[in-house]
């Protein structure tokens, strides 16, 4: 069984334009880098412009927003530490409505028609993929945030890289290693998944899914809903009438508090629950109330991150935002990082020539970020683990691996 790393959270605002950059240099005579300036990089004290499509309305806007304010305090940082190459970064966001097609000429318009000389991805694998294309079209690096669906790595491009520890099939697996740990007599024996019709979602609940299919537990209920299902009634009667031990949910925010809340009203009481995404968000208390209590998620960052970053990256959010950062921001803010230190090695940033080396020197190096070390396959797929998190006492609580723990799983999770 595989393993992963970190993650977390969620906050609030956010512009549609401003600077950005990314944090760390690295020795621009490092392995795969140049070593020199190219094209007109060097003594060019016009700014670095990054082109980024946002879903800031629409289904995604909640977490888009995240990813927003994430990138905005990577520029912040970047900027107010001399920039990139010398040089200010700005950033030039574009709302694509949470609209694959939109994200298309979005992106179509900002490498063509505006140039900016970097891109990097927006939040979903639903407009990370079409996104990705466009971008593999005009040669062009492309880091992302938040698409970790096993899609997104099957189109054979080697521009595009994912900017956290894991991707989706893979989040729970320190999970999986706990539960295959327990006396036999002591484990799950049923589980019933309910997955929003996305890719991500439907991959982190799968992945789940499949690994407890391999440690004998029985799959009673398996269901998919559309993207905008706001009613869980009926899937909540069919997992309440399974009555199994463990509750998978793929879901993204809204779509996981419903469930729960109708789950509640049934008084469906399961052993272990777990919800992707949704319980990284700081609105989940909030919107489930003791019902959170147990409730598993696995996370790629810790607001507790050891990582040398992690501090500086912290209390900038908090002083341009108000508040302390959550995954999807800090997911945009490795992505600075990532495409940071591919500038800074290889010496440039404009489209053209330079885009090839970019990607030649990640597929060849490590980078230091928020998240960890990050390194990637020949498909931009990364090398890490995530956490697994659990609400404890009302906080939200690194409880996998143990090497990591803050505190112990508690199983079977209190009653709703």
């Amino acid at each position: 069984m595989s393993t992963r790393k970190l993650a977390r959270w969620s906050a609030l605002a956010g512009a549609a334009a401003l600077v950005l950059a990314a944090c760390g240099s690295t020795d621009a005579t490092g392995d795969g880098g140049t070593g020199d300036a190219t094209g007109d990089s060097a003594g060019n004290d016009d700014p670095i412009v990054i082109g980024i499509s946002l879903p800031l309305t629409g289904d995604f806007a909640e977490p888009g927003k995240g990813v927003q304010r994430g990138y905005q305090t990577w520029a912040q940082v970047v900027n107010d530490n001399g920039g990139l190459l010398g040089r200010q970064v700005e950033l030039k966001i574009l709302d694509d409505a949470s609209d694959a097609a939109r994200v298309v000429s979005d992106y179509e318009a900002l490498i063509a028609q505006d140039q900016v000389d970097l891109v990097v991805g927006p939040f979903s694998t639903r407009l990370v993929v079409p996104a990705s294309r466009v971008a593999n079209e005009y040669g062009m690096l492309f880091v992302e945030p938040a698409a970790a669906a096993a899609e997104v790595f099957e189109n054979g491009f080697d521009n595009i890289f994912y900017a956290a520890p894991a991707i989706a099939p893979d989040h729970y697996n320190h999970l999986l290693d706990y539960i295959e740990a327990m006396p036999e007599d002591e484990r799950p024996k049923t589980a019933a998944v309910a997955a929003q019709d996305d890719p991500f979602a439907q991959g982190t609940a799968y992945g789940m899914r499949d690994g407890l299919v391999e440690l004998g537990v029985e799959i009673v209920v398996d269901e998919v809903y559309p993207p905008n299902a706001t009613d869980m009634n009926a899937i909540a009667a069919q997992i309440a009438d399974a009555d199994p031990d463990v509750l998978i949910g793929g879901t993204l925010y809204q779509d996981a508090v419903n469930m729960i809340l109708a789950l509640q009203q049934l008084d469906y009481q399961p052993k272990m629950a777990m919800f992707s995404t949704a319980p990284t968000n700081t609105e989940f208390v909030e919107a489930v109330g003791d019902a959170a209590e147990g409730v598993i998620a696995p996370t790629g960052y810790s607001i507790e991150s050891p990582f040398p970053s992690n501090e500086e990256f912290v209390a900038a959010n908090i002083e341009l935002h108000g508040q302390e950062p959550a995954e999807d921001e800090a997911n945009a803010y490795t992505t600075g990082q990532v495409v940071a230190a591919a500038v800074e090695a290889v010496g440039c940033a404009e489209q053209g020539e330079c885009q090839q080396k970019l990607i030649d020197w990640l597929h060849e190096n490590e980078v230091d970020t928020v998240v960890g070390p990050l390194a990637w396959d020949e498909a931009g797929r990364p090398n890490g683990a995530h956490l697994i998190q659990q609400y404890i006492d009302g906080e939200i609580t690194i409880v996998l691996p143990a090497d990591a723990a803050e505190a112990e799983l508690v199983y079977p999770k209190p009653e709703w």
